[in-house]
């Protein structure tokens, strides 16, 4: 039991390794055992968050070594809600890699989706900055070839872009970690967060200089103006599972900030305690602005989900940015609606684009779709999600977040912005709803392209759709325990004095 929290690390890890070793056997082994061992994760994280929820933090000093000296992992309750977030999102997204066969269109995609597991899950329990620059790196790595799988002129021109943008990102954030390196003489986040509460007034400048550098690269991270130009254009043109696991890559950086911020620089940080705060809360603003413009401006449907992911991120920048418990446990509830929610979007773009054949997904009209009213009523249910509107978790997200604003001094700029942004999301999703499935012809033109007669593995296709949607009305009939269940992450995640005990004596566990 005491080597729990390095299992969902070695677990991916191992698979990543078999799968290489089973590459001569075939690509339908590697889908057996890719698949099985995706799913064996999710149950461990949902075995991991049941016992998380009644337990106290587990700390694994790998070795053996003490903290600061060796490599910590801590494994809490947002900890182990992220694990099982990023879990169900991977299962749903590999089903539909496999069923599509789009995992044979190029080389070790099994062996990739795997390190990229591997890293997300390893930047979610590390104790240590450096080594959560090491699993951003990592995940990183994986995320470049899983980008350009398949190939193609576009794919490979966002992929470049995307490179180049988190090498430039990764160069920034060793300067960040040298600086505090420098001042505080660790990069342990328990560490870093006791010697920033006793920190003397001259390097306060420094510190603070450090922290608004790695604000600044998890910000790139999370896609948070004006860093945010990569994603559109590398969520719209990689494939269908990469860009629906890729919706839990943003949340990385949010998760980052909620973690190395919240902790290194919450309550106990004296003059610098949540001295972040506010640009994180003014630059989200101006991230779900520039978002909803972007779906208003949207003339392809991949690329107008990947703005509502930026909506996404930008409503969680601005929960975050409230520094409360309140606005903490929103934020987390919003984190799991609006994942699930992309990832899904992602995964029924690509069924509609393989119906609609030469028409892709530009906005276009065209023919009636196979399957028409089916696809029609599930566009529609995603995108009263995806805008807040009741009665789905949108809403209750939403609505949670500006109820927490509403003890902020920044009310009315929240409340007008967030409002704003919904109708400008509506305006725009109501117009792409009309030209997918309104505005369709019965009978071709004799210019109009011929449309599939039926989408391939449309039955199978549409189970990795259902399941990750299905997360939707689940969260709205189980919105009270749910909503008690993130207050208690919440005040888990900003008891900061009981995470530095944790570290620092495990047999105290923390709160």
């Amino acid at each position: 039991m005491m080597h729990l929290p390095i299992l969902p690390i070695l677990l991916p890890l191992l698979a990543g390794i078999l799968l290489l070793l089973l590459r001569p056997l075939g690509l339908q082994v590697q889908r057996m055992v890719g698949f099985a061992v995706t799913f064996a994760l999710l149950m461990l994280a949902v075995w991991l968050f049941d016992g998380a929820l009644v337990g106290q933090r587990q700390v694994y000093a790998l070795g053996h070594w003490p903290a600061p000296f060796g490599i910590t992992l801590v494994f809490d309750q947002l900890a182990a809600l992220m694990l099982l977030l990023t879990a169900i999102l991977a299962v749903g997204a590999l089903w539909y890699a496999i069923v599509t066969e789009i995992d044979a269109q190029g080389s070790h995609f099994h062996v990739l989706f795997q390190m990229q597991l591997f890293g997300l899950n390893g930047a979610f329990l590390t104790g240590d900055a450096f080594n959560l620059f090491v699993f951003f790196e990592v995940l990183l790595l994986a995320s470049y070839s899983l980008l350009l799988h398949g190939g193609g002129k576009e794919r490979t021109v966002a992929g470049l872009h995307y490179v180049v943008v988190n090498l430039v990102g990764s160069t920034v954030f060793l300067f960040a970690l040298g600086a505090l390196y420098g001042a505080l003489g660790t990069l342990n986040i328990a560490d870093m967060a006791a010697k920033v509460a006793e920190l003397p007034a001259e390097r306060e400048g420094l510190v603070m200089a450090a922290g608004l550098l790695l604000l600044l690269v998890f910000g790139l991270k999370a896609a948070m103006f004006p860093l945010y130009l990569w994603l559109p254009a590398a969520y719209a043109n990689t494939s269908a599972p990469v860009a629906a696991l890729f919706a839990i890559m943003t949340k990385v950086g949010v998760y980052a900030i909620i973690r190395v911020h919240g902790t290194v620089f919450g309550e106990d940080a004296g003059s610098l305690a949540y001295f972040y705060a506010p640009w994180l809360l003014g630059l989200g603003l101006i991230t779900l602005v520039l978002a909803a413009l972007g779906v208003l401006a949207a003339f392809r449907l991949r690329i107008q989900v990947a703005y509502l992911v930026l909506a996404s991120v930008a409503m969680l920048l601005i929960a975050v940015g409230l520094h409360s418990e309140t606005g903490l446990a929103a934020a987390l509830y919003y984190l799991v609606h609006s994942t699930l929610l992309a990832g899904g979007l992602f995964l029924l773009a690509d069924v509609i684009v393989r119906g609609r054949g030469a028409y892709a997904d530009r906005f276009d009209p065209g023919m009636r779709l196979p399957h028409h009213a089916l696809l029609g009523g599930l566009f529609m249910f995603a995108a009263v999600a995806a805008l807040g509107l009741p009665p789905l978790s949108g809403f209750f997200g939403k609505l949670w977040i500006l109820q927490a604003a509403l003890e902020h001094p920044w009310r009315w700029a929240v409340l007008a912005t967030v409002l704003i942004s919904s109708a400008i999301l509506l305006i725009a999703l109501a117009r792409s709803g009309s030209v997918l499935f309104y505005k369709v012809k019965d009978r071709p033109d004799a210019a109009d392209p011929v449309l599939p007669a039926q989408i391939s593995a449309f039955a199978p296709s549409l189970m990795a759709v259902l399941w990750l949607l299905a997360a939707v009305p689940l969260l709205v009939l189980l919105a009270q325990p749910v909503a008690e269940i993130m207050q208690q992450i919440a005040a888990q995640t900003l008891d900061t004095a009981g995470y530095r005990a944790a570290v620092f004596d495990p047999a105290v566990g923390g709160k």
